[in-house]
């Protein structure tokens, strides 16, 4: 499995939104100079995001996004998964239930599903807000005299 570069900058996209919540709507152009992608980037990858419960939007002079949720409901396996389809890493198991013809006689299918299930435990585990937190401990622990 590779995250794609679509995936990574959705990651981007919406922990830029989650560290300006306050700011209200937030523009496309803004999280562009920000992060440093492409606006017309960020515009292919807003349509995967942009649903009721994730992601608030407004047209108009004071228009953009903003986070739907608290940064703390938003995991990274959720918006992955968004942006990649599957994170499965082997191809019969993107599917559920697995209509691999293989399956049943499948010796290694034990292994893929444990590293499956690593990797979406492990996804699923952080959110938004623990990579915030994360950040600005590392930032509070970088003295500089």
């Amino acid at each position: 499995m590779k995250i794609s570069t679509k995936g990574r900058y959705a990651l981007r996209l919406m922990l830029d939104l989650a560290e300006h919540r306050n700011d209200g709507f937030v523009s496309l152009k803004e999280i562009a100079e920000r992060q440093n992608i492409s606006k017309k980037y960020l515009e292919q990858i807003i349509p995967m995001l942009n649903s009721p419960d994730l992601l608030q939007t407004n047209r108009g002079f004071q228009g953009g996004y903003r986070l739907a949720q608290s940064p703390e409901n938003y995991t990274v396996g959720m918006i992955l998964r968004l942006t990649e389809g599957s994170l499965a890493p082997v191809s019969c198991l993107a599917q559920q239930p697995n209509t691999c013809e293989r399956a049943d006689n499948c010796t290694t299918l034990h292994v893929w599903e444990g590293l499956n299930k690593v990797i979406n435990d492990y996804l699923n585990s952080i959110t938004l807000q623990d990579i915030i937190d994360r950040q600005r401990e590392d930032y509070s622990n970088n003295y500089i005299i």
